[in-house]
This record gives structure tokens, sequence and C-alpha cells, in this order.
């Protein structure tokens, strides 16, 4: 039971879904179980990609077929998902972007961090990483069909969530813990969190080797592996740590990787 209110924190967190009423008071809340939910990321994923999955198959059934139809399918899908997380890691990779863009200075690019507004390096940022995560989609449905675009919303969702684990694993906390919502989750992540997050991530692994080829599953987890290096390379070198908008974009930055790994490789390897 404890692993339950562990995911339903994490759900509330990092979702639209609320966790109100009795429900709320059952599953209690601490610093502590905020800790705790971490490990549960990937599983969100899980709610968040299959919500774009369903919303993606539906709208490809619907409208006509050809790049037209998949383009908007892709848009609808692309809304869901920012939608039922409000748009909670595109902000952090606007907030990222500019902070990275906006000055060469490690305590000027955090205090832009920490600014609401947004700049142009963020705007440029969401542009395009939303073109091209809607592209990807579109792509993917066209060549690959309904059923493995939808496979490859939610494999992506899921796996992207596994890699800011791994930046709080392995990178100290760098941003205002003191007035951050955040704060619990600026402790490193605990062996036990990894764990957890893995075991969420494995099925969908077996979910992608299912629908596409071995081929395609190595070129997704070295593309994704690749974005998470160079992504905490950049982390920690430019601030010598991690944020929470950090963690948004790199869960965004890994998302992108798997998708163009998909469309990239080679479509009659199956």
């Amino acid at each position: 039971m404890r692993v339950v209110r562990h995911f339903l924190i994490a759900l509330q967190f990092f979702t639209r879904i609320p966790v109100t009423g009795r429900l709320a008071a059952w599953v209690g809340f601490s610093p502590a179980m905020l800790r705790a939910a971490a490990g549960h990321f990937p599983g969100v994923g899980w709610v968040v990609g299959a919500a774009g999955a369903l919303t993606l198959w539906a709208a490809l059934a619907a409208l006509p077929p050809g790049a037209p139809g998949a383009a908007v399918a892709a848009l609808l899908a692309t809304l869901a998902t920012v939608w039922l997380t409000g748009a909670f890691h595109e902000d952090g990779l606007a907030d990222t972007c500019d902070g990275l863009g906006g000055s060469a200075s490690r305590e000027r690019a955090l205090e832009i961090m920490k600014d609401s507004r947004l700049g142009s390096f963020g705007a440029i940022a969401l542009m395009l990483a939303l073109g091209l995560k809607v592209a990807l989609l579109a792509l993917l449905a066209l060549h690959h069909g309904a059923a493995q675009a939808a496979l490859a919303l939610v494999g992506a969702h899921v796996l992207s969530r596994l890699a800011p684990l791994a930046v709080m694993r392995t990178l100290p906390y760098v941003g205002d813990a003191t007035h951050t919502k955040a704060k619990p989750l600026a402790d490193a992540v605990t062996v036990g969190a990894l764990a957890a997050g893995a075991l969420w991530a494995a099925p969908a692994l077996a979910l992608l080797a299912a629908g596409y080829s071995a081929a395609h599953l190595l070129a997704v987890l070295l593309a994704m592996a690749l974005a998470l290096w160079r992504a905490r390379a950049l982390w920690r070198r430019r601030l010598g740590g991690f944020t929470g908008d950090v963690l948004g974009a790199t869960q965004q930055v890994s998302e992108l990787a798997c998708y163009l790994a998909l469309a990239l490789w080679p479509w009659g390897l199956r």
C-alpha cells in the first residue's frame, strides 16, 4: 500500500489529476513521502503516455488518411499530454533555455531560470521542441501505423522520466531549496527509488520490443543514453548541478531522442 501512496503523490505532483477527499486523507503527505515518490516518475509517464496514445489512435481513426490527418492527430495527442501535465516539463525546458541562453554566468543563469517570464530563448526552444515532437509523431504514424505510433508515445513518456532520476542521483541540487515546492527532491535519489523507476520502465521497453525490431530498440537506448549524457554534462558544466527546471528539460530532451531514433531508423527492419 505504501507504493500506491507514493505513486499517487507523484501523480498529483506531476499532473492535473487531483487526489482529494478521502483518497487524499488515506494517501497522506510528508517531505519524506515526496522524496520516495521520485521513483514513481516513470509510472506517471504511463498515465500521461496512455492519454496521449489514446488521443492519437482515436484521431487517426477519425481523420482522413494521409499526412494532413497524421499531423492533426499528432498535434491533438501532444495537446492532450501537455494539458494533462500542465506543461510542467515544457516549462522547465523553456526556463532552462532562457537561463543558459541568457547569460554565461552561473549565478545569473540561475536567477533568470527563477523568473516566471518567458524569454526569447525559452520561446524558441518551446516552438522547436513541440514542433519536432508533432512532426516525429506524425512521421511515425504515417510510416509505422497508428498502433506502433501509439506504442512509441507511451514508451517515450515512460522511459524519458527515468532520465531525470539519473540526473538527481549523480548531480547536486543547486536551486533555491528554501522556497521551491520541490524542496524534498533536492536530496539525492536513493538506490531504491532508482530501482522503482527501473521497474516502471522495464515494461515500456518490452512494449517497444513488441512493436518494433531489436534494431529500433537498440537505437532508442543509444539515443536516449546519448541525450542524457550530453544534457548531464551541460548541467554540470554550466550550473554545477540540477534544478527543478533542469529535470523538466532532461525529460523533454529524452522524449524527443526516443521519437527521433524510431523515426530515423530504417523502416524496413522489422
